[in-house]
């Protein structure tokens, strides 16, 4: 279902200051119930999927992806074993043979299909796949009105929902790289509209905060994610931040005075990837480095847009030619705590990164590399139970990114939280801010 905006909601998903388009989605008005949040979000993920044809549903572009069907079911598999099993007295499973399929990394809940062979799965069908979310639909919808009190079942929801908000991020953007695979005829999202492009000011620091603070969530007070707690001190350098992202133009700069060829400038595993893979430019970018793929279809690039599609070792790269540095993910939380989630995000409906004059860009656009590993905070502990897996497992060998990206929805993202992918993801929405110490 496409939904359109209010126009106050509009004004708060759009400072850049545009009017959002018609692939814009309403976000879930204020202290709406968890049911009302459930339809919602649930409504959204099908409503992205209406722009594609069902042998888009299908595929599967690398071992990182997965395609669009599998994200649908995987998301209904979630509700379906971690609530319905736990909270609706005489529930039974729609087909047991999906939990082997859909389940994801949850190895303490038993065995799964290899992520890497999620696109050989020509069944079940994508109609069979949009019957179980229905009746999983139907089964939550009940549930939820009978029982809208229980803490711990709202907490379960509210994971899910968030869990959801996740998959249809990445739905798109490993659509994008499907689409990117055939060279052909680049499918495309029809109608998608391009973002307008700005002059961007000159690149510019300002003083960040600096000394002992506290920064992470605290529990109890609103969802959050457990990678995101406990709240704890942290100590900070005297250090300068960036004002804006780092824009596309700024980002040619740097190729067209040799930054691929200098191997002073990289990281020792980044330098190997670069000659390895022949990286010469960021994902999507065309070769004659005016134009690129986007979700739209090949368009010019854009110079006062984020650069996007860069991974760890492009963005640390660049910092480094650039003579700054990335910013540890303390130093961007303190800068960004205190301002509006707003921004180029999901419900703005381009779906690409856009410039805009005078916003600082700390939300939405592209997920912004940090300089820090995604490690547990001090006196870390993950959820009980199976849904323990769910972050701290992958706290190893991965970079913290923050801030979102054009794909995530508004009421998604915040502050406090933490994303991670190995230094050399590029598929998503990457680019980055500079910081240099004082």
């Amino acid at each position: 279902m496409h939904v359109a905006s209010t126009q106050a909601q509009a004004q708060a998903d759009a400072q850049v200051g545009d009017q959002v388009c018609d692939w814009a989605f309403a976000a879930t008005p204020h202290g709406a119930s968890l049911a009302v949040r459930y339809r919602s979000i649930r409504g959204i993920t099908e409503a992205v999927c209406n722009g594609l044809e069902p042998e888009d549903l299908v595929v599967q572009s690398m071992p990182e992806a997965s395609p669009a069907k599998w994200h649908l079911a995987h998301t209904t598999w979630f509700f379906e074993r971690f609530v319905l099993e736990a909270h609706f007295k005489g529930y039974r499973r729609f087909d047991d043979r999906y939990h082997y399929l859909f389940n994801s990394y949850y190895h303490t809940d038993g065995k799964m299909h290899q992520r890497p062979d999620r696109g050989l799965l020509s069944r079940p069908t994508v109609q069979e796949i949009m019957t179980w979310r229905k009746q999983v639909d139907a089964s939550m919808g009940e549930l939820l009105e009978s029982d809208p009190e229980d803490s711990s079942l709202t907490f379960l929801v509210s994971l899910g929902l968030n869990h959801e908000q996740q998959h249809q991020e990445l739905l798109l953007t490993d659509i994008k790289h499907a689409f990117f695979q055939n060279p052909a005829q680049y499918p495309v999202f029809p109608l998608l509209p391009e973002p307008p492009s700005r002059d961007s000011s000159q690149y510019q620091f300002e003083a960040g905060q600096s000394g002992e603070f506290e920064i992470g969530a605290t529990q109890g007070q609103a969802f959050c994610f457990d990678n995101e707690t406990p709240r704890h001190r942290v100590l900070v350098g005297e250090h300068h931040i960036g004002t804006r992202l780092v824009s596309n133009g700024e980002y040619l700069e740097f190729i067209r005075n040799g930054g691929y060829e200098n191997a002073a400038l990289w990281l020792s595993d980044g330098w190997s990837i670069v000659n390895e893979r022949g990286w010469k430019r960021p994902l999507y970018w065309h070769e004659d480095e005016e134009s690129e793929f986007t979700l739209g279809g090949r368009r010019q690039i854009d110079p006062h847009a984020p650069i996007a599609h860069v991974s760890y070792y492009e963005a640390d790269a660049y910092a480094c030619w650039a003579g700054a540095r990335l910013p540890t993910e303390a130093e961007w939380e303190l800068s960004a705590q205190n301002e509006p989630v707003s921004g180029n995000l999901l419900g703005n409906g381009y779906w690409h990164p856009a410039g805009a004059v005078g916003q600082k860009q700390f939300f939405g656009d592209v997920w912004e590399w940090t300089a820090s590993a995604y490690a547990p905070y001090p006196g870390f502990k993950p959820l009980t139970g199976t849904l323990g897996e769910y972050n701290g497992k992958f706290m190893c060998s991965q970079l913290v990114v923050r801030g979102g990206s054009c794909v995530t929805a508004r009421d998604h993202i915040r502050a406090t939280y933490r994303s991670f992918f190995y230094p050399d993801a590029r598929w998503q929405f990457l680019g980055l801010r500079l910081a240099r110490d004082s």
